[in-house]
């Protein structure tokens, strides 16, 4: 399948977070992030207070970044999350968690969402038994996210599992046996997202 490769890290600077864009490099002293916690650039100048716009429009971004969608994407999901029930914000950020690359990464079959789309585009991933390429497709509850049983699809689940621990989310469940799989017990809320994001502030500023 080839190098896994994301977003640099220069991100998470920017947004002054960790976003583990860099998959597992950012559980290392190499990260990017603990070499040099400060936006780029060679010389660090003073900035000015960001503006309530510019505020608003840093947490969208994040959010985009961290989710590796761009911006029609972003603009499809917040449509879906206007006409949905209940809070939007919650919403929009359940729809992204859906993703399947994001659930993928999440069961930790693989060290990134860089990693992990690779790994459906190139068909590697199925649901409940049937071939899933797509990143976006968004999963359902009680469905069934496993490996294809092959052999270099097993390896390179297998040694992600093997390098990048991490707890799996209480929205998922996951089996590490000969062929491993993870469930979708329920649909994810707000307290599922990895990251911290006020959806109420991306809410207001798409609102507009």
């Amino acid at each position: 399948m080839g190098r896994i490769t994301g977003p640099v890290c220069r991100l998470c600077r920017r947004d002054g977070l960790k976003l583990f864009l860099k998959g597992n490099r950012c559980d290392t002293p190499k990260c990017a992030f603990e070499r040099r916690p400060t936006p780029p650039g060679m010389v660090q100048k003073r900035r000015s207070k960001p503006t309530e716009y510019g505020v608003h429009l840093r947490e969208k971004q994040k959010v985009k970044h961290y989710y590796g969608v761009l911006e029609r994407q972003f603009r499809t999901y917040f449509s879906r999350a206007e006409r949905g029930k209940g809070n939007t914000g919650e919403t929009l950020m359940s729809l992204l968690e859906r993703r399947l690359d994001n659930v993928v990464h999440r069961l930790g079959f693989s060290p990134s969402r860089a990693g992990a789309r690779q790994l459906v585009m190139h068909g590697h991933i199925t649901i409940n038994g049937r071939r899933v390429d797509v990143p976006s497709y968004s999963v359902r509850a009680g469905d069934v996210v496993r490996v294809k049983n092959r052999k270099p699809s097993l390896q390179l689940v297998h040694s992600a599992l093997a390098e990048f621990r991490r707890d799996v989310p209480d929205f998922l469940s996951r089996s590490e046996g000969g062929v491993p799989e993870g469930r979708v017990d329920r649909l994810p809320v707000s307290d599922d997202v990895s990251i911290p994001v006020q959806a109420n502030l991306i809410i207001e500023l798409c609102s507009k």
